[in-house]
């Protein structure tokens, strides 16, 4: 592998991740978030800004890998399934802080969490590594199914 080529896919990957990262952060908690009842084990604010900035670090350097991989038909539905992963996210942030859907942000993060799990899947008949770097991301959008829906099943009559 030309490491050149690697690390400029590496940081166009990075870019277009990060840009998604951008939009979803546009909505933020607000005074309607401050006032909802949290589930046990909600972790405290400063957690998820840094969490997620790893993620999209290492979800890039993931689909970096299976872009310098040989062209084939699965790496064409794997850089699919990501692009479709990442609009997913970018939607979870607008409908649950901006449009304060919980139900429907739960409904994005199960087909968010469906589209990563296909990804990794992808990723691992193209590069294991990529798959591997998946996991820290799935494992996170568990903890976020999680809160949302014990956030919603707490506040659902509010």
């Amino acid at each position: 592998m030309d490491m050149n080529h690697f690390a400029l896919v590496s940081l166009i990957s990075l870019a277009i991740t990060l840009a998604v990262a951008t939009t979803g952060s546009l909505f933020r908690p607000d005074a309607w978030y401050t006032r909802l009842q949290k589930p046990k084990g909600t972790p405290p604010p400063w957690v998820f800004p840094v969490v997620w900035t790893l993620l999209y670090i290492i979800m890039a350097f993931a689909a970096a890998l299976i872009y310098v991989s040989p062209t084939s038909p699965l790496r064409t539905a794997g850089l699919s399934l990501y692009g479709l992963q990442l609009l997913c996210n970018a939607a979870w942030s607008w409908l649950f802080f901006g449009r304060h859907q919980m139900l429907w942000a739960l409904a994005d993060l199960v087909l968010l969490l469906l589209l990563v799990l296909a990804c990794f899947l992808v990723f691992m008949w193209i590069t294991p590594l990529a798959a591997g770097l998946l996991v820290p991301y799935l494992l996170w959008l568990c903890v976020a199914l999680y809160l949302n829906a014990a956030t919603y099943r707490l506040n659902r009559f509010s």
